[in-house]
């Protein structure tokens, strides 16, 4: 009997595609994280697997899931909750949902820069706190996107679309490093450079990178010295990537202006975080692909590659291990 399990609700048109099949589809009814004995209990037996970033599909997991397993197809762009040497060794089939969130992620990401330099949190407090008291000249003041300097660390789907928004913006110059020449990056007139002068050269920061083991960390006390005293640091790959401590030390002392980060580590973020209690740090619950389009998006395509997989065809969008 083949048995697909989903650890969390999907979207009304995903829901329609697993039904129009006709197989067992075991569905949590909640949008919560499903809890680690849940997980373990409701995947023995199944023959696919949709899941969410937050689920920790381990080799505990999939001990629990039994041989049965043949693919897991992950709601995410991301894909480092899932134990990928595991799955080759068991031939069990990974999907993630790549290209589907990049307009979403980089709106969001425009916006967080936004929100962080022109102070909007600080802004709704102060009317809700009844602190606007009358017009002031130098009041709530922040800092334009016109005539800056815009470095991009990692510059792929995401960071091409984000550039391509801020140009309307009349940024004056980008900067992005990565591993290899970006030929899309003449588009916008950026310049190749690495990652000292990226920090040194810019007035936002944007990280656009993945977490791996070479860029956990990596923005740290060391990092943030680098940077522009009045510049921004913007955040909306991996939580990871950034030293947090190493952070409220920057924004407290000045090293940096400001942050926003629409990611974090660990994620919920803890609610006394001293992260939280700064004004020139904005921090959103990794929102990036929330819009309605992208998620039944996202979601369609978990389901295509699980029935892709199930049919004996090969997956629309494999993850390569």
């Amino acid at each position: 009997m083949v048995r697909i399990y989903v650890t969390r609700c999907l979207p009304e048109d995903s829901v329609s595609l697993l039904q129009k099949t006709g197989l067992e589809v075991l569905m949590r009814s909640t949008d919560d994280a499903v809890p680690r004995e849940e997980l373990i209990n409701g995947i023995s037996g199944c023959t696919a697997l949709i899941c969410m970033l937050t689920d920790k599909i381990d080799k505990e997991v999939l001990d629990a899931a039994g041989p049965n397993l043949k693919v897991i197809a992950t709601v995410s762009v991301g894909f480092d909750h899932i134990n990928l040497d595991e799955c080759r060794k068991r031939n069990i089939l990974v999907s993630n949902t790549p290209r589907v969130s990049t307009d979403a992620v980089a709106e969001l990401t425009v916006g967080l820069l936004l929100a962080t330099s022109r102070r909007l949190m600080e802004c709704v407090n102060a009317v809700k706190n009844g602190d606007w008291k009358s017009w002031g000249l130098l009041w709530m003041c922040g800092t334009e996107l016109r005539g800056s300097s815009v470095g991009i660390f990692g510059l792929g789907r995401i960071g091409i679309a984000i550039a391509a928004r801020l140009q309307s913006f009349g940024v004056k110059q980008f900067y992005y490093t990565d591993i290899v020449e970006v030929p899309q990056a003449s588009k916008f007139g950026a310049e190749k450079v690495d990652l000292d002068n990226l920090l040194s050269k810019s007035d936002f920061v944007i990280i656009n990178c993945a977490l791996t083991a070479e860029t956990r960390g990596l923005f740290n006390e060391e990092t943030f010295a680098k940077m522009k005293k009045n510049s921004f640091l913007i955040n909306a790959a991996r939580g990871g990537v950034i030293n947090q401590k190493d952070l409220y030390k920057a924004l407290t002392s000045g090293t940096i202006r400001g942050a926003g980060l629409d990611v974090t580590d660990p994620e919920p973020m803890e609610k006394d975080d001293p992260l939280l209690t700064l004004n020139n740090c904005v921090i959103l619950p990794h929102i990036g692909s929330n819009t309605i389009e992208t998620r039944t998006e996202m979601a369609n395509l978990a389901v295509n590659n699980v029935l892709a997989a199930l049919d004996g065809k090969a997956l629309l969008t494999q993850v390569p291990y």
